[in-house]
């Protein structure tokens, strides 16, 4: 399996012979790693409706005819934007073809901001993704604040590598997502969500030190940056 982040909270996923992208904010992303029309994939996963991960997802899906796996509400949504779809929600699971996605809680919020339009399309709740194939499990928290059913996740799943948000304001942050990551039980964690714009600015490098002496590996990627498991 092979993970490559892209900046923000996206993340590319090569397992099992198929291609997955997770939240590919890449248009209007200063930190993007590479550019919407460059991807080809057979899965675009969101995890809740804000612009800034839904992003170029509608446009992938359509050009690659890949599908649209998310939350009931986004899928639909997606669904009537062209793009073929999977609709999941919390705590559901399910078997395709490169191995199982489970979605789980976030705390966050889930409105899409259509074009110039002040307004927001309400896209259900936001969720995290537990996602496993090739014998390993990976978990992407989407966009949350800490919460205490981590702990059963992590009971749950014995997590080989978890995406964390530790950009703060918006999300957990890097106090948080220490805790998180102990609470997961992960035995990776790559953070996520943070250095995008200022507000939202951390140090990735002093975050997995904070890790390290918990005990967990912290890989601080940088855009376009992959690793194997």
């Amino acid at each position: 399996m092979k993970l490559t982040y892209c900046g923000h909270s996206c993340v590319l996923i090569e397992a099992s012979g198929r291609k997955l992208i997770i939240d590919p904010f890449l248009t209007g992303n200063p930190k993007a790693a590479l550019a919407a029309a460059d991807v080809h994939v057979d899965y675009v996963l969101l995890t809740h409706g804000h612009n800034d991960h839904v992003g170029d997802a509608f446009e992938i899906a359509k050009r690659c005819d890949a599908v649209v796996v998310a939350p009931f509400e986004l899928a639909t949504y997606a669904g009537w934007q062209g793009c073929r779809s999977h609709p999941m929600h919390i705590g559901g699971s399910h078997k395709f073809d490169f191995g199982t996605v489970k979605l789980t809680l976030a705390f966050h919020g889930s409105g899409f901001q259509p074009g110039d339009e002040q307004t927001f399309v309400y896209m259900g709740m936001p969720s995290g993704m537990l996602i496993s194939a090739e014998g390993r499990t990976i978990y992407h928290a989407g966009d949350t604040a800490l919460f205490g059913d981590m702990k059963i996740i992590g009971e749950r799943n014995a997590i080989d590598l978890a995406f964390l948000p530790i950009g703060d304001n918006f999300t957990m942050g890097p106090e948080d997502a220490l805790t998180a990551a102990e609470w997961l039980r992960a035995k990776r964690v790559v953070p996520i969500h943070y250095n995008t714009f200022p507000l939202i600015e951390q140090d990735g490098k002093a975050f997995a030190e904070r890790l390290k002496s918990a005990g967990i590996e912290g890989l601080p990627l940088a855009p376009g940056e992959s690793i194997e498991l």
